[in-house]
């Protein structure tokens, strides 16, 4: 019996099958009202994550200095330097570092990877309450990504989430056709396009906003959307630098406040 689509729970069709892990049949099943495309209910999933971080995710490092560009001009000119921040799905804490090297003050959580680069930054070191949460190639790996969204905004008391994951339009993309699948892998269950996660933002009352990769759930109207676009282009290489002048880098803060509390734990 084919499930309900999860988040408008409209009925689905099986669009077509595929092989992953090298060893599972299974169907990938359409949502012809929100657009969300979705493998059955991901029973290999246990054995997808014998490694949080997949083996052929050779992007990671320059994507996580892509993506910290590009949010540190957004978070800068639409939040202000004096925020604070979290990645909820932190890996091994490259954003987390990158972003405090950069002068904001973002923590990590992630509760599948081990935190190595932003070590003394955890969620639990600080109070609840974040001006904005991130989550960077995350929602592809959510069965349910409605209720993702809607618990991780209020855990952390967080008005926005800036994330990222890769949309089709139209039909789905041909099995062949398209790399973001990673049947290799098996950790890629949803896939969206934009109606999809208009879906989404509707449903949970919040502003969608989209450019150049990176999208917003958000309760706050951006107003000058031409900016926004800007932010999330090539031209943040250039902004970055006007940031990065008008804050204080966290990096040797951090380890004289590493040095000084953790001392007996370090050496």
């Amino acid at each position: 019996m084919v499930e309900n689509c999860p988040i408008c729970l409209s009925k689905r069709e099986i669009c077509f099958k595929s092989t992953i892990l090298s060893k599972y049949d299974v169907s990938y099943l359409y949502c012809n009202n929100c657009g969300l495309l979705q493998t059955e209910h991901p029973y290999w999933l246990g054995e997808a994550y014998n490694s949080a971080i997949a083996d052929a995710d050779t992007g990671l490092v320059a994507r996580n200095i892509s993506i910290s560009k590009r949010v540190a001009c957004i978070l800068f000119f639409l939040f202000g330097k004096n925020g604070k921040y979290l990645d909820i799905a932190g890996g091994y804490g490259m954003l987390t570092r990158l972003m405090r090297d950069m002068g904001f003050d973002f923590y990590w959580f992630d509760l599948y990877c081990e935190n190595i680069l932003a070590k003394r930054f955890e969620a639990s070191t600080t109070d609840k309450a974040f001006s904005a949460i991130t989550a960077f190639e995350v929602l592809e790996h959510v069965y349910n990504p409605t209720e993702f969204i809607h618990k991780s905004l209020k855990d952390t008391e967080a008005s926005t989430i800036i994330f990222s994951t890769e949309l089709f339009n139209g039909e789905p993309p041909k099995p062949q056709s398209w790399w973001y699948y990673a049947f290799e892998s098996g950790q890629h269950i949803s896939f969206y396009q934009p109606r999809t996660l208009k879906f989404i933002a509707d449903k949970l009352s919040l502003f969608f906003y989209s450019y150049n990769g990176l999208h917003l759930f958000t309760k706050k109207a951006v107003n000058n959307q031409v900016l926004l676009e800007i932010m999330t282009s090539r031209w943040s290489t250039i902004l970055r630098h006007y940031v990065k002048r008008n804050l204080i880098s966290k990096t040797v803060l951090d380890n004289k406040y590493i040095i000084n509390n953790f001392q007996d734990q370090i050496y």
